[in-house]
């Protein structure tokens, strides 16, 4: 039961990042373009009007979708209750495989809109 308890902690890793960076980048986004913290792209760094969308558009979208992983991350773990240690770590590693496949996903979302709005 510990090392059941302990995957469903690691599983909140991802979705509860997503909604804490999501907050802060759609509230309190970077105002100049940096290399540090933000959404960092080629397509979002060529100029600051494309810098300000990309992170309140990044950060809407990683709030939304951070909230609508977190009961898949919990619930997922469900089936593995009572199982061996062995198919508790598959099912964890497989649902944060998931979960960084979504996010890195996103990117690609981000991408489009930015190609959308400020073309090539």
């Amino acid at each position: 039961m510990k090392f059941w308890l302990f995957m469903i902690l690691c599983n909140l890793i991802v979705p509860l990042l997503m909604i804490a960076v999501g907050h802060m980048l759609k509230e309190n986004p970077p105002e100049r373009i940096n290399m540090v913290f933000g959404y960092r792209t080629s397509r979002s760094m060529e100029n600051q009007e494309a810098w300000d969308f990309a992170q309140v558009y990044c950060g809407k979208l990683w709030w939304k979708i951070g909230w609508i992983m977190l009961p898949f991350s919990i619930f997922g773990m469900f089936p593995a209750v009572g199982r061996d240690d062995d198919f508790i770590g598959w099912l964890g590693a497989g649902i944060i495989i998931v979960e960084c496949m979504v996010m890195m996903l996103t990117t690609l979302i981000v991408e489009s809109a930015l190609k959308k709005k400020f073309g090539k």
